[in-house]
């Protein structure tokens, strides 16, 4: 299986993150590429390819003009203001506040554009998270030119973002982009599964009323979990897209005996649907002693998480979400691209 990545993506390094209502050392950090890339060569996966530059217009098909504005131009206008380290909102526009006229200060803007207080942005965000996109896009065209399987090494990771802001580390939506992509380059329907223990939201507000993208997740229920706000099992898609769009809310403590039926029955929802490609957002945080998961795979459930893919009998096109155990992060992802190739 072929690897896309750059080193591009290792520029952007948060320091700090606001969790759990404290300042903590970030955890969405450069060395959880650079474990997998490590992991990825040592166990012969397969060639590691430098993604291409796809330009603007795939990410537009996504994000919104103005948030992709707002994104490349940030830093410029946060030093302009006399600030220099790391950025984080503090004021969101809740329920009876306005966003248009949008506001002129950047504080405004930053709220505006995010969803959390929890994600940092530096002066090599934007850089990085094209990078990452770029990633997934290189992956995607691999797929589409007749490969089974290929791997994006996407970082920062993308499932959290929507059309219009950022959030739970994530800038740009990677697997929908490719998706877009996909569909705008002859794939007739697009599933995506997220296997992230947070709920992919920015992927399935993005698609929540299309029926040519299934969105489907399986994670931590959203009662107990982030994002909390969105990911439960009644939320099956709106207008055209009723029916596609299905989620698994599982409770905190699942292991992979209580995981796999689930993975079972999204799978058989793909097999009903015939796509012509999923896209797997591969969140690795399922893992036992990642430090921000409430769930309980061992590594060699991973494995087992790739043999059940295979059966699907699809191509795939893998692209990396989140996984904070940094030391076990490789091991996991090459168990599960490698338990897919074996079937």
């Amino acid at each position: 299986m072929k690897t896309v990545f750059s080193s591009v993506q290792l520029s952007h390094a948060p320091t700090h993150e606001i969790s759990d209502g404290e300042l903590k050392p970030a955890v969405e950090t450069p060395d959880r590429a650079e474990q997998v890339l490590q992991a990825v060569t040592a166990r012969k996966l397969g060639d590691i390819l430098a993604p291409e530059d796809f330009g603007q217009r795939p990410l537009a098909r996504v994000h919104t003009p103005d948030y992709l504005a707002f994104m490349e131009g940030f830093w410029d206008r946060w030093t302009a203001a006399g600030r220099s380290t790391e950025a984080f909102p503090f004021v969101w526009p809740v329920r009876t506040l306005r966003t248009d006229p949008p506001p002129a200060h950047i504080d405004g803007l930053l709220g505006r554009y995010s969803m959390d207080a929890g994600t940092p942005v530096g002066a090599h965000t934007m850089t990085a998270a094209i990078a990452s996109a770029n990633t997934a896009l290189t992956a995607a065209r691999l797929v589409q030119q007749g490969e089974t399987a290929a791997f994006g090494l996407c970082r920062p990771p993308g499932h959290h973002a929507g059309a219009d802001f950022f959030g739970g580390y994530c800038f740009l939506n990677n697997a929908a982009i490719a998706a877009e992509w996909l569909r705008d380059n002859g794939a007739g329907r697009v599933a995506i599964l997220d296997v992230d223990y947070h709920h992919g939201n920015g992927t399935q507000s993005i698609f929540y009323d299309r029926s040519d993208v299934m969105f489907l997740s399986i994670h931590a229920d959203p009662m107990d979990e982030y994002p909390y706000f969105l990911g439960h099992a009644d939320e099956t898609g709106a207008r055209a897209g009723t029916g596609f769009n299905q989620n698994w809310p599982l409770p905190l403590g699942t292991g992979w005996q209580e995981y796999a039926p689930a993975l079972d029955d999204a799978c058989r929802w793909i097999t009903v649907f015939k796509p012509d490609v999923v896209v797997v957002s591969l969140g690795l945080d399922c893992f036992e002693e990642d430090p921000i998961s409430g769930f309980k795979f061992a590594s060699e459930d991973f494995l087992r998480l790739g043999q059940t893919l295979s059966r699907t009998g699809l191509p795939a096109l893998f692209l990396m979400e989140g996984g904070y155990a940094v030391g076990a992060l490789g091991t996991n992802c090459v168990n599960v691209l490698e338990g897919f190739e074996a079937g």
